[in-house]
């Protein structure tokens, strides 16, 4: 059976988040089409993985037998997160936008599970596992919109996972998520609401697709 490996980003918790709601709707989906299936999940948020340090960076680069405890103790813990991520036949990630980018939690993420020679390079090793990534953010950052170009979750996640990972990528974006809190923005709520009932549709359609795609 097919493994999920599900990573949430939002500091907001359950529905308080548009991201992990979302997500939460694809995951169900897809335990419904995979119910013997494994789902990895990690919650970055609430239980962060390490920032990339000198350690962990140099002891990819570095001899086995050469490495030091501290930095054969970081790599480890990045291996894991490799493994984790090799393991996948499909990913499922809540990005939020906050000020414009991805939460640092989810970069962290990002810099630990890419390795030269590995998962990054000529041949990844995770080249063409499927990826759904829920961008939620508060405005509309869509193409012809005033703020288009403060855009730089999708611009760098694309780059990241499909450029550098050699994942297939695909988004899904509920936007316009502080309408309903904002009163500057309340003549949005429709458009709003639009955005998250689309997501969730797309969510459950895309979980749905995935599932017979890897079980045929």
């Amino acid at each position: 059976m097919a493994t999920l490996l599900h990573i949430d980003s939002s500091v907001f918790p359950g529905e308080a988040s548009s991201s992990r709601s979302v997500a939460d709707a694809f995951r169900k989906a897809w335990e419904e089409q995979h119910p013997e299936g494994t789902v990895i999940y990690r919650d970055v948020a609430a239980e962060p993985v390490p920032h990339m340090t000198v350690d962990a960076h140099t002891a990819g680069f570095a001899d086995p037998s050469a490495r030091t405890p501290e930095q054969s103790a970081a790599f480890a813990a990045r291996v894991k997160l490799i493994e984790e991520l090799e393991q996948a036949d499909a990913v499922l990630i809540g990005a939020p936008m906050y000020n414009y980018s991805i939460p640092s939690t989810l970069k962290a993420w990002l810099d630990n599970v890419i390795l030269l020679g590995r998962t990054a390079g000529e041949t990844p090793s995770v080249q063409g596992t499927p990826v759904t990534v829920v961008a939620s953010r508060g405005g509309s950052y869509a193409p012809g919109t005033p703020r288009a170009g403060y855009e730089f979750v999708q611009n760098y996640l694309e780059a990241v996972l499909r450029g550098t990972l050699g994942l297939d990528v695909d988004f899904i974006v509920p936007e316009l998520t502080m309408a309903p809190r904002n009163p500057a923005m309340s003549e949005l709520i429709p458009l709003y609401e639009a955005s998250r009932e689309r997501a969730f549709e797309d969510a459950i359609a895309k979980a749905k697709e995935l599932a017979e795609r890897l079980a045929a």
